[in-house]
């Protein structure tokens, strides 16, 4: 039996006890010390280790059990970041190793067991951490539910496939999903101490945190860790080269590292310093490590997966912004200086007989509407049409409560309906967006948005459904043209846009994938 099958065995679950923690927590591993109430009562507990340091032997091992510690431990500070990239060129936080660490905001009010919110970050499965001031549970938490932020292992560190480590452990290159799951057997041990519902954990992300959400979905790994799901900008992993590569390829990928690294054997592997392994796998024009089909969290490709209901059976929330594209994808658009350049680039991919369709999708009758086409297209192949599957997929195959949206809202402080825009208003943290760091502070208007986009998560997170009083009404997801709410300065439901140009790339997969010549088609 693996470590992370392990981990619900090897804790004792604390008392059940609804009472609101005071400064110090006593959890599996030992006892924690807090933050002092802010002003709206929330206490923050931070820096926790869930798994143990995943360093030397345990480097590209699953996630083993936290080590126990004596006396109480001061949690009022974040742990390090894992090891990854830069986040738009920026400097990182510090990043260790030694990184499985998570964060919990509690409420103060007192009464039956909170609702509880985990939240998977973005950053490709290349960077990010938990400890994006962005992601503060601050805000979220005095809407009396416990938040839970997390760090997994990202890059070639959370995702080297090799067929010494497939022998090793039986499965290699899902270890960053094997990190998530690890965290939330820790919620389900351990959150009663928090004030929090084991039973009402609601799994939410954005970008690379909504791909793990569909990807823990569709995972045979993840029965009873999660009661809802909520996936911002995302679903399968899938991208303009594809879906999620298969084992054997990214194996192929691992294979080459030994090389350039002058490190033959596993063992030598092992002992490549953090640092120099990260330089040389993150430095630019490198291919980046990411999630495949490992065999141990996901043993078919995800879109497969929910396609004949084997995904969890828990009400979804999910959608996208109106310009996903905008700015981190623009560069990856296919050529479109001229109209003649855009529809050759596309008839490499969707083939000649498909081109008159494509064409009334993805006009370009002129170079300034092959450009907005492109863009369109790079934003619905890398986010959009997959979120939109998602909905549709679940929706048809398990049919419980779901719920679709669009992300429209614009203002001074946010002018664009940008990829990672709405992330601001869902925490409450108005801090200057990343693609508009120019822009003035958030105003009143902001403000009230992000209070009116808080209830919605937090209803939803309590009973599953986001409706609630005084809040425009939000219609369930019946399939595609259906109605989904415009998340604008005054929400309101509206018909489904672009069904047609889903349902266009979406007729490309076949059992679950779209074609494999689409990795080697240039873009």
């Amino acid at each position: 039996m693996t470590a992370l099958l392990l981990l619900p065995l090897l804790a004792v679950t604390p008392a059940s006890n609804a009472a609101p923690p005071g400064d110090t927590v006593a959890t599996a591993s030992g006892r924690l010390q807090g933050t002092s109430p802010d002003a709206d009562g929330v206490r923050a507990f931070k820096g926790i280790p869930y798994a143990a340091p995943p360093v030397g032997p345990l480097r590209w091992q699953p996630p083993q059990p936290a080590q126990r510690w004596k006396g109480t431990r001061q949690a009022t500070e974040y742990g390090p970041a894992c090891y990854g990239s830069r986040a738009h060129g920026a400097a990182p936080p510090p990043m260790s190793e030694d990184c499985l660490s998570l964060n919990v905001w509690t409420p103060a009010r007192q009464g039956k067991p909170k609702p509880v919110m985990v939240w998977l970050h973005g950053g490709g499965f290349q960077f990010g951490c938990g400890c994006d001031p962005k992601y503060d549970g601050s805000a979220l938490a005095a809407r009396d539910v416990v938040v839970v932020t997390l760090n997994y292992r990202l890059g070639a560190f959370g995702f080297l496939a090799r067929t010494d480590l497939d022998e090793e452990a039986g499965s290699s290159g899902g270890y960053g999903l094997q990190d998530q799951i690890a965290a939330l057997h820790w919620v389900q041990q351990n959150v009663r101490a928090f004030g929090g519902d084991p039973r009402n954990v609601t799994l939410f992300g954005e970008s690379a945190g909504a791909h793990s959400v569909g990807m823990l979905m569709a995972s045979p790994r993840t029965h009873g860790l999660f009661a809802k799901a909520i996936a911002q900008s995302g679903a399968f992993w899938d991208s303009q080269r594809g879906s999620l590569p298969t084992h054997t390829e990214a194996v192929e990928q691992g294979a080459s590292l030994s090389s350039r690294l002058d490190a033959p054997t596993l063992a030598d592997l092992r002992g490549v310093p953090a640092d120099r392994l990260n330089a040389a796998t993150t430095a630019p024009g490198t291919t980046p490590f990411g999630p495949n089909i490992d065999g141990r969290v996901l043993t078919d490709t995800p879109a497969a997966v929910f396609a004949r209901g084997a995904q969890r059976d828990v009400p979804l929330l999910a959608g996208y912004t109106s310009a996903e594209n905008y700015p981190l994808f623009n560069p990856l658009a296919l050529p479109h200086a001229t109209p003649e350049e855009f529809y050759a680039a596309a008839s490499g991919l969707f083939g000649t007989r498909r081109m008159d369709e494509f064409r009334q999708l993805y006009p370009a009758a002129s170079p300034t509407q092959a450009k907005a086409s492109a863009e369109q297209l790079i934003g619905d192949m890398v986010i959009t049409q997959q979120t939109w599957d998602m909905l549709v997929l679940h929706q048809r195959t398990r049919n419980p409560a779901a719920y679709g949206y669009t992300f429209t809202y614009t203002s001074p402080y946010s002018p664009v309906p940008a990829h990672v825009a709405d992330v601001p208003f869902v925490f409450g943290n108005l801090l200057p967006q990343f693609f508009a760091p120019e822009a003035p502070a958030a105003g009143a208007a902001d403000r009230a948005f992000a209070a009116t986009v808080m209830t919605y998560w937090t209803n939803f997170a309590r009973t599953g459904d986001p409706n609630g009083s005084g809040l425009p009404a939000w219609p369930r997801y019946r399939g595609p043209g259906s109605a989904i709410l415009n998340l604008d300065t005054k929400p309101a439901a509206v018909p489904e846009a672009a069904t047609e140009r889903f349902a266009f790339l979406a007729s490309f997969r076949t059992d679950g994938r779209f074609p494999a010549t689409w990795r080697t088609t240039a873009h």
